[in-house]
């Protein structure tokens, strides 16, 4: 045996030694694409295992995460802070090496994947944000940004829909630093009599070059030098991504279980474990690997002087721009320039002086208006909803094929969009924000899922939030949506009322690091509420007495939030004409509101005074705040086609119904 054979073999045993010790996972992958990880992260991969947040290092993803073993066995192999110990307790209560890789687990990893098609997408955003910083940073002989970001992945990305929307965007804003490898190997879980001909037949590489990509097709994964070949060809690429489609054989080595779907999800077994550690050649212990192979794999030392090469560079570029080097030490460590929060204090400032009735999609674009010439690492979007999502303002710049920008026009690709968001927000220097309807959040879901799971600094613009938005229909009125963004752990979600907690709303989504936050804003126009100073300072705080009941103890407390709270306001001084004390409460933020400590929410919320909750939404969710005995004015069935104060009257979104409920519950 080679010595290069040696070293992929180290990965193939680590990964069914590891699976076996589990008794679950995903052997086979890693077994297959064993000899392409050799090659790419012994030859092309630059990284330093010491530094595994340094700048310019490039990316790896394994959007085929199911394999996730392969790359636990190369970040231990390379010389991570990753211990065989730990390989060992694959898949095992609160190991450094879950199932599937996840951000912050193990250092190296880059991203959370697992739900196939996401880390394809990510790495697209990835790619971008290079490309961003680039055209950003770097000036003649001193590119301090200049990195590629590979990517590994099945047959199952390439089916699921999202990669199609995110490829499809690589190769028209020509991401050449993007080089994915495709896994082919012709298997999939149903596949274990046979290939996956019957429900895959797709033309890979006419489809990717459809895309705009460079596809260099017919790669044996199990020639080294074809390998090196083709990656040196991907890197050579300076207009278009790469894809290269490596023909494989999943589970290669295993002497009955090559080949077969079988060796796709599950242990190989002991007897075939044996049987294939004789079949190449691997004669050793369990999680026992050779000095020779680890000397091998060893990239501290190659590590270390690429980082110091570079650090060299930056000395030079900060000597000549010390400016720009300071400005992207900050955007790289995810700091806020000095002068945010005076500049959001004037917002805030602003918003209140001017009081005006608008649409919160608007008053959101008014805040963007401030904020996008304050933040070059804010980068926008839309998904083909730019006029609408009202995303865009005077100091957005289209991002193309070549150069800057600090917008991009998703098309229609919601699902993308947010994946690729999440890349952007991964890379670092990004903070992203992307707009669609709310109801359209459905197509999302996943991506927004995965971002809250990774606490990613990323922003969705969601306009459109209610049947107020009229006569497109139920097909566009979101009833459910607030209540099942709110479900999501870590995601914070706004609904706010007005100009001035729109911009509360947007500064608290910037300021946050751990998670990402969601706007849910109106289309129809919604009055300013004059409010004193604390109650202003309050908002931030997700819920706050917007109105107390005049002169006596309430009798009832009503919550609402959005547009609705015009409506409990109106509610109010109906119910005081009828000698009834009503506190209106606002809650943007039931998320932020939970956070707060019990005294301050009992301030808000005092026990046994009786509860009405107002959203145009589902009922089910206030129930946690009004209780059984209290009431909520909601929509628990889809809306209608109609004009907006239409509807809101239909479905009695109307003061008069909200001060019925009121008196019912007293």
């Amino acid at each position: 045996m080679n010595a290069r054979a040696e070293l992929a073999n180290a990965i193939r045993a680590l990964a069914m030694d590891a699976v076996q010790q589990a008794n679950s996972g995903h052997p086979g992958m890693p077994m297959g694409m064993a000899d392409i990880a050799e090659v790419l992260w012994r030859r092309h991969l630059r990284h330093n295992p010491a530094n595994p947040a340094w700048a310019n290092r490039d990316r790896f993803v394994l959007s085929n995460g199911h394999g996730s073993m392969l790359l636990y066995a190369v970040l231990h192999l390379t010389g991570y802070d990753l211990p065989i110990e730990e390989l060992k307790r694959f898949r095992q209560l609160h190991s450094r090496t879950p199932g599937h890789p996840e951000l912050g687990c193990a250092p190296g990893i880059e991203t959370t994947t697992g739900p196939l098609g996401q880390g394809i997408s990510n790495a697209v955003g990835m790619a971008l944000a290079e490309r961003l910083l680039a055209a950003e940073f770097n000036r003649p002989e001193l590119e301090i940004v200049e990195h590629h970001t590979y990517v590994f992945l099945g047959d199952g990305c390439l089916m699921e829909g999202v990669s199609h929307e995110s490829c499809a965007l690589a190769g028209t804003l020509g991401l050449s630093k993007l080089i994915a490898i495709y896994d082919d190997n012709g298997i999939s879980i149903d596949s274990d009599k046979g290939s996956i001909r019957q429900w895959y037949s797709d033309d890979v590489k006419r489809r990717f070059e459809a895309y705009g990509w460079q596809v260099i097709a017919n790669v044996d994964g199990h020639d080294p030098d074809a390998v090196d070949k083709a990656l040196k060809k991907a890197k050579r690429e300076k207009a278009r991504p790469t894809l290269i489609c490596a023909r494989t054989v999943i589970a290669k080595g295993a002497p009955t279980k090559a080949n077969t779907g079988a060796a796709h999800g599950a242990a190989l077994g002991e007897k075939e474990v044996a049987a294939t550690r004789e079949a190449i050649g691997w004669h050793h212990p369990a999680f026992e690997i050779p000095k020779a192979v680890y000397e091998g794999w060893d990239a501290t030392k190659s590590g270390a002087r690429a980082e110091r090469r570079w650090n060299k560079l930056f000395s030079a570029y900060t000597a000549q721009h010390p400016l720009e080097a300071a400005e992207f030490r900050r955007r790289m460590a995810g700091e806020l320039p000095a002068d945010f929060r005076a500049r959001a204090d004037a917002l805030l400032k602003d918003a209140e002086a001017k009081a005006e009735t608008l649409a919160t999609r608007k008053a959101s674009q008014n805040a963007l208006e401030a904020l996008v010439p304050a933040l070059p690492e804010l980068i926008g979007g839309s998904a083909d909803l730019t006029g609408s999502n009202l995303t865009m303002v005077k100091a957005s710049k289209a991002i193309g094929r070549e150069g800057g920008g600090n917008y991009i026009f998703y098309g229609v690709r919601e699902f993308g969009m947010c994946a690729v968001m999440s890349g952007l927000a991964l890379h670092g220097g990004c903070i992203p924000y992307g707009g669609t309807f709310l109801v359209f959040s459905d197509y999302a879901r996943n991506a927004l899922r995965l971002a809250a799971l990774m606490k990613l600094r990323v922003i969705y613009v969601f306009t459109h939030d209610s049947i107020g938005l009229g006569e497109d229909g139920p097909t566009h009125q979101p009833v459910e949506h607030a209540a099942s963004l709110r479900l999501i752990p870590n995601m914070t979600v706004w609904r706010p009322c007005d100009t001035l907690e729109t911009a509360v709303a947007w500064i608290a989504a910037i300021e946050r690091k751990d998670g990402p936050t969601s706007l849910l804003l109106t289309r129809q126009n919604t009055p300013f509420v004059k409010r004193g100073a604390q109650q202003a300072a309050a908002i931030a705080r997700g819920g706050y007495v917007i109105s107390e009941a005049a002169g006596d103890t309430p009798r009832a407390i009503v919550i609402a939030t959005g547009s609705e709270v015009d409506i409990a306001l109106e509610a109010q001084k109906l119910l005081a004409t009828g000698g009834i004390a009503v506190r209106v409460v606002s809650m943007p933020s039931t998320s932020v509101f939970d956070c707060q400590d019990e005294s301050y929410r009992a301030s808000v919320l005092p026990r046994g005074v009786p509860r009405v909750a107002v959203e145009a939404g589902v009922s089910d969710f206030w129930r946690k705040y009004v209780g059984l005995e209290g009431a909520v004015v909601g929509i628990d069935r889809f809306g209608e086609s109609a004009p907006g104060p239409e509807l809101f009257r239909h479905f009695g979104f109307t003061p008069q119904n909200v001060a019925a409920a009121v008196r019912a519950i007293l």
